[in-house]
Parts: structure tokens; sequence; C-alpha cells
């Protein structure tokens, strides 16, 4: 007997609340392959697109979801299992370079919050 593998229903809204990625999931597929998937998927008309798995957050429940975690592993269900109920996680767009600049702009205030002093 070959035990079936659970599989989740999802779709994903994007920031203009467009739906992407609708399909069935295997509750085994890992948060990061599942950004890895959406990224393929990603309407490339829009104003924002993504262009790493790292620049994109998936949000279900309140809570940004791992790379390194299953969705099993994420608690991804349905509420009251449902029989075709579907899913859906929220997707948010965190370019790269608006971190790297926060970054620097904090260096920056360091530097000017600060003073030293000289004695002779």
């Amino acid at each position: 007997m070959s035990q079936r593998e659970e599989r989740i229903e999802l779709k994903f809204r994007i920031y203009d609340g467009t739906d992407i990625g609708h399909s069935s999931y295997a509750s085994s597929m890992t948060v990061a392959t599942l950004k890895r998937r959406l990224l393929s998927e990603w309407p490339q008309a829009k104003t924002v697109t993504p262009k790493t798995v790292n620049e994109v957050k998936l949000i279900h429940g309140g809570r940004v979801l791992e790379n390194s975690k299953t969705l099993a592993d994420s608690r991804i269900m349905s509420f009251g299992n449902l029989p075709g109920g579907v899913i859906t996680m929220h997707v948010v767009v965190q370019p790269t370079i608006a971190k790297e600049k926060k970054a620097k702009n904090q260096k920056d205030m360091q530097k000017m919050n600060s003073c030293s002093c000289t004695i002779l």
C-alpha cells in the first residue's frame, strides 16, 4: 500500500490584489521551493517584480513563513478542513536594495549622532 501525500490548495495574493499560483501543492514542499515557483509565474507586467527568493515574503495567519520549513511544518491548513477550500497567502516583495539603503542610512546616523572629545 502506498501512502498518498497530503496536498494543500493555495493561491497567493500580491500587493495589488491579483491572485497568482492557484494550484495544489504537496505538504512536504519547502517554502523556498514554493517561492521559486511563484517567481517563475510572476506577472511580468507588474511594476514591482521580485528578482530572488529572498525578496519574497509569504504571510499566512499573521506569520512570515521561513524558507527552510515545509508547508506541513508551517502548519498550513484550511480552517475546519472544508473540502475544496482554498487557502490564500499574502505575498510581500521587499527588494534587497531597500534593506541595504536602510542599513547604510543607520550607519550614517550613528556617525552623526556620535561625538568625540579630545583632551590636550
